[in-house]
């Protein structure tokens, strides 16, 4: 691990997470991935499990836990979260895409919930991840409808772009937070009408076009509306 805490047990727990979320999802998978023994992983992966900090799909695979969702975007009880599984289940299967919810923090924005598309290339964003503000879909709509009305110097996109945002109502990126990867994303709004979250759609270039909006814009907005306050 590059940091270390000093405290062991602690330390070997958080590289057996940060393996199933770099993709290792067998104990063999860990096992390479951490340097522990097969033993060592299996049992810190069981207490990790206990905690909800990790989960086993039904072939046995390891994944992040629900515990980690709840830890990153908000309290037990959480209305959006609650609403977030299905929709972004049906969000999946309607474009046939990866589907995400995004909350913005101090760090940048957080995925808090997540529908993988089952098969086949796709994007995949796990649960917990801490991408930048500075590119994105996701990023275009947490931005766009702050109060300062701010672009980050370093961000891919304009003021401009933000604009445009606001007037459709969703934001669509080619290649702007990672080579190859196109999104879709629309802002999901609290009672009060403020942009709380942003939900998503991605995956390659390849099947969603250099105007991936004209696909699934219209997919994106009624699982936007669907998560928003009532």
């Amino acid at each position: 691990m590059e940091h270390t805490s000093g405290v062991g047990v602690l330390d070997k727990s958080v590289s057996v997470l940060e393996a199933v979320r770099g993709g290792a999802h067998t104990l063999a998978e860990l096992t390479a991935a951490t340097g522990l023994s097969r033993a060592t992983a299996h049992r810190l992966a069981v207490a990790l499990e206990v905690h909800r900090l990790l989960r086993r799909d039904r072939s046995g695979r390891w994944l992040p836990g629900s515990r980690l969702t709840e830890l990153a975007g908000g309290p037990a009880g959480d209305q959006l979260l609650e609403r977030a599984g299905p929709v972004l289940a049906r969000l999946r299967d309607v474009t046939g895409e990866s589907a995400q919810l995004y909350r913005r923090t101090a760090a940048g924005r957080v995925c808090v919930a997540a529908a993988e598309r089952r098969s086949g290339l796709r994007d995949t964003v796990p649960v917990g991840s801490v991408l930048p503000l500075t590119a994105g879909s996701a990023a275009q709509v947490l931005l766009a409808w702050t109060p300062e009305d701010t672009v980050l110097e370093e961000a891919a996109f304009s003021a401009r772009t933000l604009a445009e945002v606001r007037r459709r109502g969703w934001a669509a990126s080619v290649g702007e937070r990672e080579p190859g990867v196109a999104s879709v994303s629309a802002p999901v709004r609290g009672p009060d009408g403020a942009v709380v979250a942003a939900v998503s759609v991605s995956g390659p270039i390849e099947r969603l076009t250099r105007s991936p909006g004209r696909l699934h814009s219209a997919a994106v907005l009624v699982a936007a509306t669907e998560l928003g306050a009532t």
